[in-house]
């Protein structure tokens, strides 16, 4: 009898032994202090923070032709890292205008100052909630970086999204903000049958259901900013400080007519295309 007991006892440690080869190891808690970039990232699912050790290194000075969004959301950061008063950001508008290395481009400039970026994927917005309750009591301020943002008409995920921003029971910590960037102003896709069932009451126009829905929640980022394609000579000045900053002054007509078929061919007068196309001049010249 004693003689099967072990047996048994045995085979179970051999199973056990067989079993944690396969458990994954707890992920080591982030270093704040070193590292200022992370991604939230679900590994057998369970969320960790990443590090990112080679952030993009585009500075402020860089992003040319948004002077207005480069100051206004330069200054809403400065406040949050003074704990004044800041509010979520929204940034929407056209392709390649420089939604993102605009956010990219404050931790550069804000880092040394206690700023940490955590990026965000989409389909990982249900971890909100557990995402920020490692930042209560901590001395860093975080900028949750959630990138080309939108939803589609059966995504609930955009719920957990707005319980993080203005409606959950629980008050996030008052050293996180969330900026998002997204093509879409309302983040959600808008339908005309929708706003055909807009009422008019007593001169008054009520919005449908659907609408109100998809308003509320663009509306809980308390900063909209704007971004439009670049008109013919904006663009020209971008292609040029690229040019400079890369390589070499270059002022020639057969540059500039290559910079803007370059544009054409593409469908879009960007910082992105302006960017690429020096990219490609240098290169070849």
């Amino acid at each position: 009898m004693m003689n099967e007991l072990q047996h048994l006892f045995d085979r179970i440690e051999d199973l056990i032994q067989k079993v944690e080869h396969y458990i994954p190891e707890p992920p080591l808690p982030p270093d704040w202090q070193c590292v200022t970039a992370f991604r939230w990232q679900k590994k057998y699912y369970q969320g960790c923070f990443q590090p990112v050790h080679h952030p993009h290194h585009i500075l402020l000075q860089d992003l040319q032709g948004i002077d207005r969004q480069k100051q206004q959301l330069a200054c809403n950061t400065q406040q949050f890292l003074q704990q004044k008063p800041a509010n979520n950001a929204l940034l929407w508008g056209s392709r390649g205008t420089g939604k993102s290395s605009l956010i990219k481009a404050l931790l550069n400039e804000y880092a040394a100052s206690g700023l940490r970026l955590v990026e965000v994927e989409k389909h990982d917005l249900s971890d909100l909630s557990d995402i920020v309750e490692h930042f209560y009591g901590r001395s860093e301020r975080f900028i949750l970086f959630c990138d080309d943002l939108s939803f589609e008409r059966d995504d609930a995920s955009y719920k957990a999204l707005k319980s993080v921003l203005d409606g959950s029971i629980n008050a996030p910590p008052n050293n996180v903000l969330i900026y998002a960037t997204s093509n879409r102003r309302h983040l959600m896709p808008e339908y005309m049958h929708e706003n055909l069932e807009a009422q008019h009451i007593e001169g008054e126009i009520h919005q449908a259901e659907a609408v109100e829905e998809k308003i509320s929640l663009s509306e809980r980022f308390g900063l909209w900013l704007s971004f439009y394609p670049f008109k013919q000579d904006e663009y020209l000045a971008i292609v040029h400080y690229w040019i400079a900053k890369l390589g070499k002054a270059n002022d020639s007509v057969e540059m500039e007519k290559a910079a803007l078929q370059w544009a054409l061919l593409r469908g879009s007068r960007s910082g992105r295309s302006a960017w690429q196309f020096a990219q490609d001049w240098l290169g070849k010249k």
